[in-house]
């Protein structure tokens, strides 16, 4: 797809996007019409990471029916880079992020990185990275859905079903095997 022209053309794509994400990322369309485009772009990668984190604490407490308070503890804990997110998505779901998936958001990443290390970025990589960041989040919430039943970018209530939780005990030791430290 061809980078948006202008902000109202990046407003016009968003309001394509499922509901969950709209709502998910609500201050897009203000964002990108008042603000400049780094601002747009970091608002969306915060809320990227917030997603990928409640992405491990969900596929934890819904999967492996680990206790949801130490679930949290555990993710809110531990240092979580973009390759170990990966690793830990893999672990806890048995699947990998699907490749056609992953580039998408490693070619906005690389704008962010451009714009917060100082560097200079074209008004259309970044309009463009806005919108990669928005398909990320649209397809990995459908992969998601598929693999695990619940939508990250999106309200996550009612994710995990009725299914009773682990004690506490057992569910540390399942945390460390996943691979979650420091909790």
């Amino acid at each position: 797809m061809a980078s948006p022209a202008t902000w109202k053309g990046v407003v016009a794509h968003y309001r394509e996007c499922p509901d969950d994400v709209q709502s998910y990322f609500d201050a897009i369309p203000g964002l990108v019409e008042a603000y400049s485009w780094e601002v747009s772009l970091s608002y969306q990668f915060g809320r990227v990471e917030l997603a990928h984190n409640m992405t491990l604490y969900c596929g934890v407490v819904k999967l492996h029916q680990v206790d949801s308070q130490l679930a949290r503890v555990a993710v809110e804990a531990h240092h979580i880079t973009r390759d170990h997110f990966k690793e830990l998505f893999k672990t806890i779901f048995g699947k990998r992020i699907r490749k056609s998936i992953a580039e998408r958001l490693e070619k906005a990443s690389e704008v962010r990185d451009k714009v917060l290390h100082g560097k200079s970025a074209t008004p259309r990589d970044l309009r463009q990275a806005v919108v990669d960041v928005l398909d990320y989040s649209v397809e990995f919430n459908d992969f998601v859905q598929s693999i695990a039943g619940f939508r990250p970018f999106g309200p996550l209530r009612g994710f995990k079903g009725r299914a009773k939780p682990l004690g506490k005990s057992t569910s540390r030791w399942v945390l460390r095997g996943v691979g979650f430290e420091g909790f």
